[in-house]
């Protein structure tokens, strides 16, 4: 069965070299850029907003991205948007909120509806990353709800580009080296 699936009439818009796994579900009006990657048992709904991953980005095993719908006190709703070279760790759950360049979410964090979370930033496994906070870009952030812990240093700056490219390789890897056993 094809992880991309329409809804309404929107449909998932893939970039070149993009590697989904089959076992994730992608619907309705989703758009990832070129390099990016999707692993195993991703859910990503594009039904009632749009979703938008840039270039070079990866979404680990079991996350979750979703949206808001347009509404009175917020006619726009909350789309989700994902910039260039971030890396979205396993089972995070990504809901309705803005995620810039070279940003390393941790596994198992929340980042709720209107969220922004600004360039170079990492975000600590488990933390949880409130309606409407904005993280400022070059620190490290933890905690439930997310505190700024530090500046990040230049090894950890450094280590934001390199999660990202390496996970272009490992895409790579997948596209060109995994088949699908019957048995």
């Amino acid at each position: 069965m094809s992880a991309l699936r329409s809804y309404k009439d929107t449909r998932p818009v893939i970039g070149e070299r993009v590697y989904i796994d089959q076992s994730s579900v992608l619907v309705g009006d989703i758009r990832i850029g070129d390099d990016s990657s999707i692993w195993p048992l991703v859910a990503a709904r594009g039904d009632v907003n749009h979703i938008h991953i840039g270039n070079r980005t990866n979404v680990q095993d079991g996350s979750v991205l979703h949206v808001t719908h347009k509404n009175q006190q917020n006619p726009n709703g909350y789309p989700l948007i994902i910039g260039d070279d971030v890396t979205v760790g396993h089972k995070v759950m990504l809901h309705g909120c803005i995620i810039k360049d070279r940003v390393l979410v941790g596994m198992g964090a929340i980042v709720l509806d209107g969220a922004v979370i600004e360039e170079d930033v990492m975000i600590g496994a488990g933390s949880l990353v409130p309606p409407g906070k904005t993280l400022e870009s070059g620190y490290l952030y933890v905690g439930s709800p997310v505190k700024q812990a530090r500046p990040l240093n230049d090894k950890e700056r450094a280590f934001l580009q390199k999660s990202a490219d390496n996970y272009v390789q490992n895409k790579e890897d997948y596209l060109h080296h995994v088949d699908v056993i019957s048995k």
